[in-house]
């Protein structure tokens, strides 16, 4: 098996990114697992049990990457069917299904006041970061990605987010689409007054900087407001170098748990954003479009305990026949 698709990609004629992926991935999963068995002898039950395993209990990557990556596998064992290597393809069509997100559990939503004490005790060129998160639900990524054009009367328009390589001298793509988006995707999300203000408060001490990066189609620019000003640190500080910070000011707040780690973490502020959402009976739908969930039953699994319909519900006394 492992011959045969290193012949497969070496045929290929694909972007460089892409073979850097999908060699990545032969290396790493397929030749552990199935590169020693001749193509005659594998069969379609070896190739779901492949899927299964790098998705849960093997390497864990997610549904999506996985089932990308069959697409692949596929494809490899279908030109072996061409060549007549084989007589059919076992891999057509295996896929994994997404598991469904777990319900939050109250304990990993921080109250008003953990909020702002987490704000006051994280490193000041983050505290803004603290309440992109909890006054308007964005991901650690998106919060980072925040620059002058997300600013709109009373909201926030959420476009880009902050690559995993953004931290690294001369990135050309420090800047992302969303989740589970394409580039010239957005959402748009009301803002409170309180993110309004700590937004002037941030532009007070550090005024936006420009970063040129590339994008699908063109170059861009956008004038960020968490652009590191240390030498050194490359162009843009990543989610790595945030959740460090954070749980390093959950520590010094006091907010720890047993073992004396934090407490929380940087989505705790998204699930804080949501559950005061909720409470307020903002409708799940809408709590759904802000958060930039796939689906709203991805956000009903998360958060659907939390409706204050769903307490009102159980409150109620059954009726008798």
């Amino acid at each position: 098996m492992s011959v045969w698709a290193q012949e497969w990609l070496e045929r290929r004629v694909i972007g460089e990114a892409t073979r850097r992926n999908y060699e990545g991935f032969v290396r790493n999963h397929l030749v552990p697992h199935l590169g020693n068995r001749p193509l005659a002898g594998l069969a379609r039950r070896d190739f779901e049990k492949f899927a299964r395993d790098i998705h849960g209990s093997g390497a864990g990557l997610a549904a999506a990457t996985v089932n990308d990556r069959m697409v692949m596998v596929a494809a490899v064992l279908e030109a072996a069917v061409i060549d007549k290597r084989i007589s059919d393809n076992p891999a057509r069509g295996i896929r994994v299904t997404r598991r469904d997100a777990p319900a939050v559990d109250e304990d990993e939503i921080p109250t008003p006041a953990e909020v702002d004490l987490i704000a006051a005790h994280i490193a000041p060129q983050y505290r803004l970061a603290v309440y992109l998160q909890s006054g308007t639900g964005q991901r650690p990524g998106e919060a980072l990605a925040f620059s002058t054009e997300c600013r709109r009367l009373g909201s926030v328009r959420i476009r880009w987010q902050v690559s995993s390589k953004a931290h690294r001298e001369g990135c050309r793509t420090a800047f992302v689409p969303l989740k589970n988006r394409v580039e010239g995707e957005y959402r748009d999300v009301p803002a409170a007054p309180f993110v309004e203000q700590e937004v002037d408060t941030h532009l007070l001490r550090w005024k936006p900087v420009p970063v040129v990066f590339a994008g699908r189609k063109k170059r861009r620019q956008l004038e960020v407001f968490f652009a590191p000003r240390l030498r050194g640190k490359g162009v843009m500080p990543t989610v790595s170098t945030y959740s460090y910070h954070f749980q390093k000011a959950c520590v010094s707040a006091g907010l720890v748990d047993v073992d004396g780690k934090a407490k929380y973490t940087p989505g705790s502020l998204r699930h804080f954003f949501a559950s005061t959402a909720l409470a307020n009976n903002v409708p799940i739908h809408e709590v759904s479009c802000w958060l930039g969930h796939r689906s709203v039953n991805t956000t009903t699994d998360v958060y659907g305990h939390l409706l204050p319909s769903s307490w009102d519900r159980c409150r109620k006394p059954c009726s008798t026949p």
